[in-house]
């Protein structure tokens, strides 16, 4: 193909089964398009994204994924193709309806890669079916609905339950099991109501049967490979983005998986697919029968795991394969000697599990269906099942980062086993530890579960480890703690379970010689050797596989969750930018398969582990790095700042923490501490005070006079945040939400009725101070920022309290020593300013201001930190025109939820304006 300009539709704003992925793909995509020569012209509405970037296409729309939108920009840009399959659902949904609207005919665009009509055949329901019968590959027995009478006459034939699955829909939208009549008449009634095309599959239940996915590439030569083999730990009835993942597939037998891997291809040639896709099949262990699920003709959320999972960047190649290359041309960017058409091989085991939102939206029905309700995922490598689901475990960034001990007697531990919901891990844990793991236990609980006996005895051996460590009274015994760490046992774990301090576990295995070695994932499990730094730890015997340079470590955030999105991965992406340009090697530390940070060739190194203490510091030793940033990675990176501290002053490390200073973060944090500050520097705040028991938080909010807004300290994303107006509320707050301790103090603030709210983001070098943007939230005072549209420059304050929150927010940094990026939250009541908040970091806004003004804070506040000055930058920047931030929720995916907005954040993404 000659050079081309191409369309590239993004996915939209985040939301629940459509996230950071899309990201990743869409970027990818822009750079192997540019790289081939040719123009791209990518369209998406969400500001918090990296191939929004100017440097990612040539030219970028921030616009809404509407037809009328893309037809405006397509008779302006007059684009040669469009490629549908890196925008997720969205992306390939608009360019269905382009098709329908006769825009893409209209302007002669080609559709590259996947066509139409192969499209259709993987996305109509009906047309699927009907190419797989063609084909002689089993499908579930089934029918086409269209209205709710046609579901029930279907159901009545096939029996329930029934599983319902809506076409042309993301994440399972609409879909979901029905057990009877009732329960049919509600399902299919939503499904057709969010189905484009008002279709439903009502299909026969397989539940019980196991689930496994096939990623394929396939060029337009028939050239076709398996990228990836994955297994879902959940069987059928849970949608593979609600289940815990493994790859490569662990329990198939050789004849079954090549049974299956032969009828992956078999089907994506049948459908004429070109470029990446996904294949998902339901397999019988006890039959080996197995039925073919469905086809996604795109890349997706599989596809990003599987790029991780195996460094084969699916995303790149499937582009390259959209404008006519083949497999054989490509080459292996990770070993730098194989090609594209050489398929992957790993020596390691790779594991996801999801992030729920549960933690904040405690009333919600927890229960895990066909329907996702996850916000993100976190990925774990290691050389066993039993070390990735360890690692995976602390890596999800909840409760303890290991089993919690569940208290509940053996019915409701039945009860909660035989539904999944996500506590399902933990349940199985508590469950099995009961009984030491006996086989009578694990063959029970693989009957109310449906889990493969291979998983439910590998976490057995894990529990008989955990019996173990807890009977140790004085020092470990050597092979004790070696078996504990190469089986994923983290030191806070061992700690928890001896009565140990964590320190103490730490010294006792460096003296005998038990650390991590950090391994390369290469794509052909050892058999050429890989160029591409990107590690894992285990503590297996061999050797770490690297040279060490000069460089800067970055913490990136994790999973995605509500609080803590996509925008830090923005930041720490932008971090590694400026960290490399001023002339040091950039390493990067995240456990998120879904992002562009954690791409293969994103960073000089990359580290997929936990972002925990632990994790850390074994990076440090290893690393030996120059400076470390902490600012860019949310308050996950934040929170750990004051033990790395301590352990670079032990070690005697020449690491610095780059930035605010961490005594200057924890008194920014700290609500007594700030409000000193504060008040020595005549900074209005409201009146607060912080209550260490149940009892206190009554008298303190009496003394404030209500309302009062309460809040548990070092949270995010408004968490444990409520509003409360008189003594009835605040008990049942106190009794649902938290209880306050001498350590996790309650903050009680006087609610400013009616104010108007502001949004701060600034720079500072510690010495001139950079106001990046001040926003005015368009909500009510009370709702989170980050559930409230807001709109910038501010549009109903005078010039004259603007100056004043300008003074202010440097006073503010001034006082904090901040040096990188800050967050202030302000409100003005009566004309008078009060500050609400300083978090020392960048925020979630840092992205949303840096498209509208055109000056990338994140990185410039990172050449802050590495001592460059800021001195050619104005103290206000300014910006032509108005923008405007506007929340999207994901109420659909879950059930049971309060919708009215508050303190709390609710929002799982943004689009801008």
């Amino acid at each position: 193909m000659g050079r081309m300009k191409i369309l590239v539709p993004g996915a939209g704003p985040i939301i629940i089964g459509q996230a950071a992925e899309f990201d990743y793909s869409g970027s990818q995509c822009c750079s192997a398009l540019r790289e081939a020569g040719h123009t791209v012209v990518l369209v998406n509405s969400n500001p918090a994204t990296i191939q929004t970037d100017p440097e990612t296409a040539d030219i970028v729309y921030i616009e809404p994924l509407t037809v009328e939108s893309l037809t405006r920009i397509i008779e302006k840009e007059k684009p040669d193709a469009i490629i549908p399959g890196m925008g997720g659902q969205t992306g390939l949904n608009l360019t269905v309806d382009l098709h329908k609207a006769g825009v893409l005919q209209k302007h002669g665009m080609k559709i590259l890669g996947t066509s139409l009509k192969s499209i259709e055949m993987a996305e109509d329901r009906d047309l699927f079916r009907k190419k797989m019968v063609e084909i002689g590959e089993p499908v579930a027995e089934s029918g086409i609905a269209q209205t709710i009478n046609q579901s029930l006459k279907l159901a009545e034939k096939l029996d329930y339950p029934v599983v319902v699955r809506p076409a042309f829909t993301l994440g399972g939208t609409g879909g979901g099991i029905a057990y009877n009549e009732n329960e049919l008449e509600i399902i299919a009634g939503r499904g057709l109501a969010l189905s484009p095309v008002k279709q439903l599959l009502i299909e026969e239940s397989i539940l019980g049967w196991l689930e496994f996915e096939f990623e394929v590439l396939r060029d337009e030569d028939d050239n076709a490979i398996i990228v990836c083999s994955m297994e879902n730990l959940d069987p059928m009835g849970v949608h593979t983005g609600e289940s815990i993942v493994v790859a490569p597939a662990l329990t198939l037998p050789d004849t079954a998986y090549q049974k299956l891997r032969t009828s992956a291809l078999k089907v994506v040639r049948s459908l004429g697919i070109v470029g990446g896709c996904n294949v998902q099949f339901a397999y019988n262990s006890k039959t080996e029968d197995y039925i073919l699920i469905e086809v996604n003709p795109r890349v997706s959320r599989s596809s990003a795991l599987a790029s991780k999972a195996t460094g084969v960047p699916i995303a790149r190649i499937a582009s390259m394969l959209s404008i006519g290359h083949k497999l054989h041309e490509l080459p292996n960017r990770v070993t730098g000697n194989t090609s594209a058409a050489f398929e992957p091989s790993i020596d390691y085991v790779v594991i996801k599990i999801p992030r729920w939102p549960f933690d904040k939206f405690k009333l919600a029905d927890r229960t895990l269906g066909t329907q996702m309700k996850s916000t993100g995922e976190t990925m774990a490598i290691g050389r066993s099942f039993e070390e990735a689901l360890m690692k995976g475990w602390r890596s999800i960034g909840q409760g303890l980062g290991y089993p919690e001990t569940i208290k509940w007697k053996k019915e409701k531990l039945e009860d909660k086993l035989r539904v999944p919901n996500d506590q399902r891990l933990t349940v199985i844990w508590n469950y099995l530890k009961r009984r030491n793991a006996s086989p009578r236990r694990i063959q029970r609980t693989c009957e109310l579960t449906d889990f493969h006996p291979f998983f439910i005895e590998r976490i057995g051996q894990l529990v008989k480890i955990e019996n173990k460590l807890e009977k140790v009274k004085k020092n470990i015994p050597k092979n004790i703690l070696l078996k504990a760490k190469r089986n994923g046992f983290s030191d806070s774990h061992i700690s928890h379970l001896t009565e140990k301090k964590e320190e103490t576990i730490r010294n006792q295995r460096k003296r005998m010689n038990i650390t991590s070695s950090f391994l390369m994932v290469d794509t052909c499990a050892g058999e050429f050797e890989a160029k591409t730094p990107y590690f894992y730890s285990t503590y297996s015997d061999q050797k770490s596989e690297y040279k060490i340079e000069k460089s800067i470590v970055i913490l990136g955030s994790g999973p995605i969750r509500i609080g803590q999105g996509i925008e830090f991965d923005y930041s720490t992406v932008h971090g590694v930018q400026a960290v490399r340009k001023a002339g040091y090697e950039a390493v990067v530390v995240n456990n998120n398969p879904e992002t562009v940070s954690t791409d293969f060739d994103a960073s000089d190194r990359l580290y997929f582990e936990p972002l925990d203490a632990e994790s850390v510091f074994e990076i440090l030793d290893a690393e030996k790095p120059s400076g470390i940033i902490l600012q860019l990675g949310g308050q996950t990176a934040v929170n750990l700042a004051s033990e790395i501290e301590a352990y670079i002053k032990k070690e005697k490390l020449k690491t610095r923490i780059l930035g605010t200073k961490v005594r200057d973060m924890n008194a920014a944090e700290d609500r007594g501490k700030c409000g000193e500050l504060m008040k020595k520097a005549g900074i209005k705040m409201p009146k607060w005070a912080i209550a260490k028991s149940s009892d206190e938080v009554i008298t303190r909010a009496e003394e404030i006079g209500f309302p009062v807004l309460v809040r548990p300290s070092f949270v995010l994303g408004g968490r444990g945040m409520e509003i409360v107006h008189n003594d009835k509320q605040l008990k049942k707050y106190l009794r649902l939400e938290t209880h306050a301790t001498p350590k996790r103090p309650v903050l009680v603030d006087k609610f400013l009725e009616g104010a108007i709210e502001l949004d701060v983001d600034l720079i500072s070098d510690g010495k001139k101070v950079v106001i990046g943007a001040i926003m005015e939230q368009i909500e009510m005072a009370g709702v989170h920022s980050g559930d409230s549209a807001c709109v910038m420059p501010p549009q109903s304050i005078s010039k004259k309290l603007e100056d004043e929150v300008i003074k202010i927010s440097k006073k503010v940094a001034k006082k904090m020593k901040i040096i990188g990026a800050a967050n202030l939250q302000l409100a003005i009541k009566d004309s008078e300013v009060f500050l609400l908040e300083a978090n020392p970091r960048a925020s979630r806004t840092l992205p949303f201001v840096s498209k509208s003004t055109g000056y990338p804070l994140a990185r410039l506040a990172v050449r802050a930190m590495l001592g460059q000055k800021l001195n050619q930058l104005p103290e206000l920047i300014k910006m032509k025109g108005v923008s405007v931030k506007v929340p999207t929720f994901s109420w659909l995916k879950i059930t049971g939820l309060d919708t009215v907005l508050g303190p709390e954040m609710k929002s799982t993404g943004e689009a801008m304006g």
